[in-house]
């Protein structure tokens, strides 16, 4: 690489990676005197000079001025620094050109090197950008092998990312070429460019795959108030429409289920409760049992933990806690409410709330069941 190459080739880097040129040439500048003190084995103190216009290159002995001189390697006297330019005083430092005769192959090879090594570093950097920008948005990967730990390794298109045992759906199996929806979790930046870790468990999963599927989402007039998840079981959503012409479950749910069945294809077969949000807690968290019916919400606001009872028809108390609890468990993570449920038996016999005092919870119960779908 001649000093025309490498000037053209610093302008093309500039220009298509944003790297400038004076960047570059300090790097080079710097390896050359770590190449120089390397190959000529000297102790001077040495400076690299490259001409920024011609990309010519000199090589420098610094050495200070000193009354009396006990290093010449490293110092040189007043009057002989005089002799060069009067204006020189004690504690300068004057350059003396020692560049070797075959320097010119170290240099070239040494320019190559670190033009080679900004470009990769450019690469990456740029990569990272790019990917960070994507952290917590929802892409396209095709699944590439398996690590021999669990993981799964996928393609992001520009570059491939780790889909850990953690973050993958239960049962959930992987081949070569599968397409699949997921979560970019974390973008950091390593050696060999941007390690990119997904998921397909995380609840935000859920969100931007609404958002992709639901216009009325994406541009906010349906509002994703809460998630709650058990990945690859169950999911429930709780929405709120800031327009009184939108229907927010409708929205989601789409025309006979459309936008709601891809999503839960996506996720292979996952339940998703969709349930309109209220700033009702009794009414919210009414709605958050469903499939269950409710007869009665108390809301308990006198403790400092959120809590409230609940009762539910006799022959739907399995119902509303589901299997091993799950649907009691989703529901209190979605409301932020610790419920305590019983049957309108249990509740009655042991005074569990007051059923006068709360009144007749049909009418609650009769909206929600207009507006509650699950899938």
């Amino acid at each position: 690489m001649d000093c025309k190459e490498l000037l053209d080739s610093l302008e093309i880097i500039e220009k298509e990676k944003g790297i400038p040129k004076e960047t570059i040439f300090e790097a080079i500048e710097t390896s050359l005197v770590t190449a120089c003190k390397k190959n000529y084995g000297t102790s001077q103190n040495i400076k690299v000079d490259m001409n920024r216009e011609t990309g010519e290159i000199k090589v420098f002995a610094q050495k200070e001025v000193v009354e009396d001189v006990y290093d010449a390697f490293l110092e040189v006297s007043l009057e002989d620094a005089q002799e060069i330019n009067p204006m020189y005083e004690l504690g300068d430092f004057v350059d003396f050109e020692i560049t070797p005769k075959n320097f010119g192959r170290i240099s070239a090879q040494t320019a190559k090197q670190v033009v080679v090594q900004k470009f990769r570093e450019a690469e990456r950097e740029k990569m990272y950008n790019e990917f960070s920008a994507k952290e917590k948005e929802v892409e396209t990967a095709i699944v590439q092998r398996t690590d021999g730990k669990g993981n799964i390794i996928v393609n992001l298109g520009k570059t491939d990312a780790i889909l850990p045992m953690t973050e993958q759906l239960p049962g959930e199996t992987y081949k070569f070429n599968d397409r699949l929806k997921v979560y970019i979790l974390k973008v950091s930046l390593a050696t060999k460019g941007p390690q990119v870790t997904v998921s397909r468990t995380h609840y935000e999963l859920v969100k931007r795959l609404f958002e992709l599927e639901c216009p009325e989402i994406f541009d906010g007039t349906v509002e994703i108030k809460g998630i709650s998840r058990e990945a690859g079981s169950r999911t429930k959503m709780a929405v709120y429409s800031n327009s009184e012409n939108v229907d927010a479950v409708g929205a989601c749910v789409g025309q006979n289920g459309s936008r709601v069945d891809v999503i839960v294809n996506e996720l292979k077969g996952e339940k998703i409760d969709i349930i309109p949000w209220s700033e009702d807690p009794a009414e919210f968290i009414a709605a958050a049992l469903r499939p269950a019916n409710v007869v009665a919400v108390e809301i308990d606001e006198n403790e400092d933990e959120k809590s409230a009872k609940v009762v539910v028809p006799d022959n739907q108390l399995s119902l509303a806690i589901g299997k091993e609890g799950q649907n009691v468990r989703l529901a209190a993570r979605l409301t932020g409410w610790k419920i305590d449920i019983k049957s309108e038996s249990q509740a009655r016999s042991t005074d569990f709330i007051d059923f006068d005092k709360i009144g007749n919870n049909s009418e609650v119960e009769e909206t929600i069941e207009e507006e509650t779908t699950e899938e």
